[in-house]
């Protein structure tokens, strides 16, 4: 296939007007836990959820490291904004992995946006003739209110058969079922990332034909380069992008009050403190070297995914190290600018109350897990390295 054409200086000047839309619609969001209808639908018209999709099935297929800059102009006004372009974008790449007709039933809705719920310790696929008969819950299902489709990984077990107390995410199958189909839970009781609408969704013995299901080790049909990059570090690399744009505003935010502000019993503004100038500093310094890892480590793996080189472990190993460590730095950026705040940090009309409870449901991710510095070190010692990369 050709290389896509687009013009991404077009689809920046479209992002940062959609930035202020959300901008103006961020208590909205945030109150009501989702996107406004019509701003959704703007989102889709515009090609916000198709940025990664196929151009086989209708999408734009962006480059990733432009994909990443649109992502960071979401990110800086509004953490669940960047959060569902990513979550519902990534996604989307797997529809290289779909049945091909499936592919195209669900894509030929102009607003098809697909929302996936993680492993679930209740769900499993019941094999039967034609297909699967799937139940369970299934939680944190980002995007599931302008969603069109669910995408729902569950282990598959034969009539009579017990399911493994274990369950190994490539042995299962992901199963696509339209939205109308299941029970959606109003269950995202959280402070931060609010508007993610992530929402739970269940199902009580629902078929599912088996050409409406997928293994997720499948081989992607599609041969661009964003299809021989796993996943996993795709969405790594976007919501640690996403945690560094909340970072970035959290400075902001500090600095803005900075200006304005006399601390209590003190005589001159905040940013006339030098311990304000030094954490300022300090802080930057965190940030900048954070998403200077983070880039170098997205830009090797896709000149290699561009050359149509194989991923080297340690090319996987350093992104998903860089990935983990911009989100855990992330958060370390935004509780000095917190701290830096005083006492004006914990209210709601302060912008960097929001970007702390954001910055703290990213960091609680999986992506943002200690644990993949321990796969990181395994490698850097000569050691097998163990982990999701």
């Amino acid at each position: 296939m050709a290389k896509s054409q687009y013009d991404i200086e077009q689809i920046l000047d479209t992002a940062r007007g959609l930035a202020e839309r959300v901008t103006e619609c961020a208590d909205q969001i945030d109150n009501d836990r989702q996107f406004p209808t019509e701003l959704a639908n703007e989102f889709a018209d515009k090609g916000f959820f198709r940025l990664l999709r196929p151009q086989s099935l209708g999408g734009m297929e962006i480059e990733h490291p432009d994909f990443l800059r649109i992502l960071e102009i979401f990110a800086a006004v509004d953490g669940s904004a960047g959060w569902c372009i990513n979550q519902n974008n990534v996604f989307s790449t797997n529809a290289s992995r779909f049945p091909l007709a499936v592919a195209k039933e669900i894509y030929a809705d102009e607003r098809a946006v697909i929302t996936n719920g993680p492993p679930s310790s209740s769900g499993k696929a019941i094999a039967c003739d034609g297909g699967y008969r799937l139940s369970g819950r299934w939680d944190f299902s980002s995007g599931i209110d302008h969603a069109t489709w669910i995408a729902a990984l569950a282990p598959v077990v034969q009539p009579g058969e017990q399911q493994d107390a274990v369950f190994v995410r490539e042995s299962g199958r992901v199963m696509l079922i339209p939205k109308k189909e299941v029970n959606v839970l109003d269950f995202w009781p959280v402070q931060g990332l609010r508007g993610t609408a992530s929402f739970s969704f269940e199902l009580d013995d629902v078929f599912v034909p088996s050409e409406r299901s997928y293994s997720p080790t499948d081989t992607p049909r599609e041969k661009g380069p964003l299809y021989g990059i796993p996943s996993t570090l795709l969405f790594a690399t976007g919501f640690s992008t996403v945690a560094l744009g909340i970072a970035q505003a959290s400075l902001s935010s500090a600095m803005d009050l900075a200006v304005i502000k006399i601390p209590g019993r003190a005589t001159r503004l905040l940013q006339e403190e030098t311990t304000t100038q030094r954490l300022i500093g300090e802080a930057e310094a965190i940030w900048h070297s954070a998403k200077a890892f983070l880039r170098e480590a997205a830009t090797s793996v896709w000149n290699s995914a561009t050359a149509k080189e194989p991923l080297t472990i340690e090319q996987r190993v350093k992104l998903r190290l860089a990935a983990t460590h911009g989100i855990r730095k992330a958060a370390e950026v935004v509780d000095i600018a917190y701290s830096l705040c005083g006492s004006n940090a914990i209210l709601s009309t302060n912008p960097v109350q929001r970007q702390f409870q954001d910055i703290h449901v990213v960091s609680q991710h999986v992506q943002g897990r200690a644990t993949h510095y321990e796969t990181a070190g395994q490698f850097f010692m000569g050691m097998e390295p163990v982990g999701n990369f």
